[in-house]
């Protein structure tokens, strides 16, 4: 029987105890050893997977070290230098451009606040929430990846659709020091047990509290649509 507790709050305590046991090491999967490194390797894990951008970004990082060089480089070949990346042509065309910002802008620095980072080409809030947790140690909000949007709406958490109205119901219910771990937990979790198409629900340790059991219900509340 899925059924979750209540209120929300109530539910996602409980979520988040379950799955720090489950997934103890949860953190994030991509590679980078500076800011501007992870704020390129999160620009292009955009609508592709964060092992395909572990993939691409060695060589990446070794041609392009500073702001500097990604504003000099030539958009064509910035776009080779990264081929295999979802939308490869646009995103460096976003590279170039934080570069570009980057030098005119901030010093050659990644700056560290919500407003100027999500002035940066290519950078919404879900990308600038990343580099301040993990960059700036700066959490004033919670990354709403695919995983968690639709996670949290299977488990009850939210009714929300748009990532933003999702952040905000969620930092509603999450205690504050839980908001950058939530979204690891999230990701570790619709990545080995609750995934997109076919979640095993027999094998979850969040079933007899998830609204969305395929045990229970006939409907998936991430999509409104009834389970195949």
């Amino acid at each position: 029987m899925g059924t979750p507790l209540e209120p929300r709050s109530a539910q996602a305590t409980e979520v988040i105890d379950r799955l720090h046991d489950a997934y103890p090491d949860a953190t994030i999967s991509l590679t980078f050893s500076n800011r501007l490194e992870l704020l390129v390797a999160v620009v292009l894990s955009a609508q592709c997977t964060d092992e395909r951008v572990n993939e691409t970004t060695p060589d990446l990082f070794e041609t392009y070290q500073t702001p500097e060089d990604y504003a000099a480089a030539e958009e064509g070949e910035l776009a080779e230098d990264i081929y295999g990346i979802t939308f490869h042509n646009n995103k460096a065309g976003y590279l170039k451009g934080i570069g570009e910002r980057l030098v005119e802008e901030h010093d050659g620095e990644v700056p560290d606040t919500m407003d100027a980072l999500t002035d940066l080409p290519g950078v919404g809030r879900k990308t600038a929430n990343v580099v301040l947790q993990h960059g700036h140690d700066v959490v004033e909000g919670i990354v709403v990846d695919t995983h968690v949007q639709r996670l949290t709406r299977r488990l009850g958490l939210t009714e929300e659709e748009r990532p933003d109205a999702i952040e905000d119901d969620l930092m509603e219910i999450i205690p504050e020091d839980e908001w950058q771990a939530f979204t690891h937990l999230m990701i570790s979790h619709g990545r080995a047990v609750c995934t997109a198409r076919n979640p095993d629900c027999g094998e979850c340790e969040l079933e007899d509290v998830c609204p969305s059991s395929k045990r229970d219900s006939d409907v998936d509340l991430a999509s409104g649509e009834d389970w195949e």
